[in-house]
């Protein structure tokens, strides 16, 4: 496992990628953050991958939803 990027006692760093993706890491816990800012290279290729795969078959009108805030279903 590597070591999470020094950071000057903050909260853990996270790769950009993640935000990128969209993942919600910034509601997640400290300990969470420090779990996904130790990934190795494969590890997060694996995640992004994932993600990718789950937002290609997300129903539409959850997609609707999350836009609207759920307004117009």
């Amino acid at each position: 496992m590597t070591r999470p990027p020094e950071n000057d006692g903050g909260p853990p760093v996270l790769p950009d990628a993640l935000y990128e993706a969209g993942l919600p890491v910034d509601l997640l816990s400290d300990e969470q953050r420090l779990v996904l800012s130790q990934l190795t290279p494969e590890e997060l290729g694996v995640l992004l991958d994932i993600k990718s795969r789950l937002d290609a078959v997300e129903p539409e009108v959850q997609a609707h939803g999350e836009i609207a805030g759920g307004a117009l279903f």
